[in-house]
């Protein structure tokens, strides 16, 4: 998922924007919506795009390892029938000297 957000330690950062890279991991049974076809059984996957996208796009915040924490808490809140999420959240082009196409951070919970 790509959204534009605000988030960095740098004034220019918050002040310009930048854009994020979103890459959500989610397990779950979903045995039960493979065997029925029936949406109400599975994990919407437009409503984890929204909550995505009002975190990153929201409130900006220094670190990128907030904005995954921030993300992997709501959806936990939300979707109970979530066992693990792992979220990546990805800052490609940081102003940071040097030649590399982006960083990022990761994690996982589980219930």
């Amino acid at each position: 998922m790509d959204f534009y957000g605000y988030h960095g330690v740098l004034p220019e950062e918050t002040r310009l924007g930048q854009r994020f890279i979103i890459d959500l991991v989610v397990e779950a049974d979903l045995k039960q919506a493979g065997e029925t076809d029936d949406l109400q059984y599975t994990i919407n996957y437009a409503e984890l795009y929204h909550i995505c996208k009002e975190i990153v796009e929201g409130e900006p915040y220094k670190l990128i390892e907030a904005v995954a924490e921030k993300i992997t808490k709501a959806i936990l809140n939300e979707f109970h029938s979530i066992n693990v999420i792992t979220v990546k959240v990805i800052k490609p082009n940081p102003p940071i000297q040097g030649h590399y196409q982006s960083v990022a951070v990761e994690v996982q919970r589980s219930r």
